[in-house]
């Protein structure tokens, strides 16, 4: 019985904000009434999502390293040159963790991984050495959380496709392109994109391929000589855009 009168109690709320929202108020007393709805039916998930880099409960170490990755972009991107690093002998001496040199030679560390991503030189056209950041794990890790974020917290406006859906290699070609090549028309100081595709491992083989040949491809025409500067611009041009993909199954 108790059930029953609370639930008819907030039916009755429900009629009577129904009928009041109907009739024209000279008062500012609605706003408060549409932001409660709108967190009444806001999902947890969306509500409490982390919406700055500090908020983040994911990995730090992999935080640590799609954030220097993606400032990698800066050079070609915002036209922010690279600070050089000095290096340190002591550090080349000593290997990190005393491993013995069989495992240095057959395996890296993360450590090591990420001095070889960072310390990488930019090619000649100001482009870090790995143009794509692939995020793997199961379900509800929060790659997606975390590969928005970046992209804010970098100066970036994020552009999520879904390698699933679009199934045609030319539709897959098209998205790329225009989310890493085309600016925004919506505003004077729009931000450049970052392209975060999703479920890259359900892309068909055609598709992967396509994006291989933007990422490597591209290269090969900008050594060309500058007669093919106007057939690579007609094709598209280089890549000049970071991409962040995002799979379960590596």
């Amino acid at each position: 019985r108790r059930h029953v009168l609370e639930a008819s109690q907030q039916l009755t709320e429900i009629i009577n904000s129904e009928t009041s929202a109907e009739i024209p108020e000279p008062s500012g007393e609605a706003e408060p009434a549409d932001e409660e709805d709108s967190t009444l039916h806001c999902l947890w998930v969306d509500k409490f999502t982390p919406r700055r880099y500090m908020e983040l409960l994911s990995d730090d170490y992999t935080n640590r390293c799609l954030l220097k990755w993606l400032k990698l972009w800066d050079t070609v991107v915002f036209g922010k040159e690279k600070v050089a690093k000095k290096t340190k002998p002591s550090v080349e001496a000593h290997p990190p963790f005393n491993q013995p040199k069989e495992q240095q030679n057959k395996w890296k560390t993360k450590l090591q991984l990420t001095e070889e991503i960072l310390e990488a030189e930019l090619d000649q056209h100001k482009r870090p050495k790995y143009k794509v950041a692939l995020l793997c794990g199961p379900p509800g890790l929060g790659k997606t959380t975390l590969a928005h974020v970046i992209a804010k917290h970098a100066g970036y406006n994020a552009v999520e496709m879904n390698a699933s859906d679009d199934r045609s290699p030319e539709v897959f070609k098209t998205r790329i392109e225009a989310a890493t090549q085309m600016k925004s028309v919506l505003g004077a100081n729009e931000k450049p994109n970052c392209l975060i595709i999703d479920e890259i491992d359900g892309a068909p083989a055609a598709s992967i391929n396509v994006l291989l040949n933007i990422i490597h491809c591209k290269d090969a025409e900008g050594e060309a000589a500058a007669g093919a500067g106007r057939r690579r611009r007609r094709e598209g041009g280089l890549l000049l855009r970071p991409i962040i993909c995002i799979c379960n199954d590596q």
